[in-house]
């Protein structure tokens, strides 16, 4: 949900960018915006997409809108066959000089990361579930009734069993859980490290808050280099062709669906920073989970405290 969340805002930073300062192209820009944003989360989320492929796709369907409203604005708009044509040659005249290469090495060295760190979240909880239905042996059964019911035969339904006998008949049914422990405390230590990769200059949080800034530079820099653009499409194009013009001013709703997005400010990327860190904390705390759950089930409600009388399989002792 906090990436979701931080997809949303980037998005929102985004559109908000060509509404306040493109507004004759914000209606046509805003929708690419949205499928980049769309790729960024099925990227994040698992899908099989290239991070190269979708920058290039978002910068090839914004060239011929700004053409059309920035390079060369006329009083219709340009053909479908001549925005083809335009986003065809993005690439070669490089109308936003080097800044779509910069954002696809950014989103490379910040989205794989956060993906391979939603990947062993979802690893964790599949081994939490699994080991929370574990189907325990017949002689565990056995040892389990014997240890808790085996005195009430002899009228002592108030003793508990001793913390040995109890530790030894619990580290003997969760044998196969131990073995979990040793992966557990690898899988938490790799999990602090790719947290550690994600912060920073680089992390996901300052590369896609920050998006919406260095698709600003790109706009300024076509803006600057636009009667060399206008030479090089003419050569490649030809004039253009155009229709009645059919664009709409900015229909980006800035209010709408932003209740969510309303508690967060610029300072955005340091708090979810720090939620990530503040997990991971807290799952410090569980890193013998596993190897301790002997301990932790016997100590806290099956077995008698220090000093009290205590079952010890065969007869009540202190």
């Amino acid at each position: 949900e906090t990436f979701e969340m931080l997809i949303r805002l980037a998005e929102n930073y985004t559109s908000t960018l060509f509404c306040n300062t493109y507004r004759t192209m914000a209606a046509e820009a805003t929708v690419h915006v949205q499928e980049f944003f769309t790729d960024v989360g099925l990227f994040l989320f698992g899908t099989d997409v290239s991070t190269e492929e979708f920058v290039n796709r978002f910068f090839d369907t914004l060239f011929p809108v700004v053409y059309n409203h920035v390079i060369n604005p006329g009083v219709t708009d340009i053909s479908l066959e001549y925005a083809e044509c335009l986003r065809v040659v993005r690439r070669d005249i490089r109308p936003f000089g080097n800044i779509p290469k910069k954002v696809i090495g950014q989103m490379g060295r910040s989205l794989l990361p956060s993906r391979t760190f939603l990947q062993a979240l979802n690893l964790g909880i599949e081994v939490i579930n699994t080991t929370d239905h574990l189907h325990f042996s017949k002689a565990c059964s056995r040892a389990l009734l014997r240890m808790q019911y085996c005195p009430h035969c002899q009228g002592l339904t108030l003793s508990k069993p001793c913390m040995g006998y109890c530790l030894n008949t619990i580290r003997g049914c969760l044998a196969d859980v131990a073995e979990v422990d040793l992966h557990w405390r690898g899988y938490i230590q790799s999990l602090e490290e790719l947290s550690g990769a994600l912060s920073g200059a680089q992390g996901i949080e300052h590369v896609l808050l920050n998006f919406h800034s260095l698709v600003r530079d790109a706009l300024v820099q076509a803006q600057i280099n636009g009667p060399e653009l206008l030479e090089q499409v003419n050569k490649i194009c030809g004039l253009p062709v155009r229709k009645p013009k059919q664009s709409p001013g900015c229909s980006f709703d800035q209010n709408k669906d932003n209740q969510g997005l309303k508690m967060f400010s610029r300072d955005s990327e340091e708090m979810f920073a720090n939620r990530r860190k503040e997990f991971i904390s807290h799952l410090r705390l569980y890193r013998a989970f596993y190897g301790s759950l002997a301990d932790q089930l016997c100590g806290n409600e099956l077995a008698a405290a220090d000093g009290l009388p205590c079952w010890n399989g065969e007869d009540v002792v202190r």
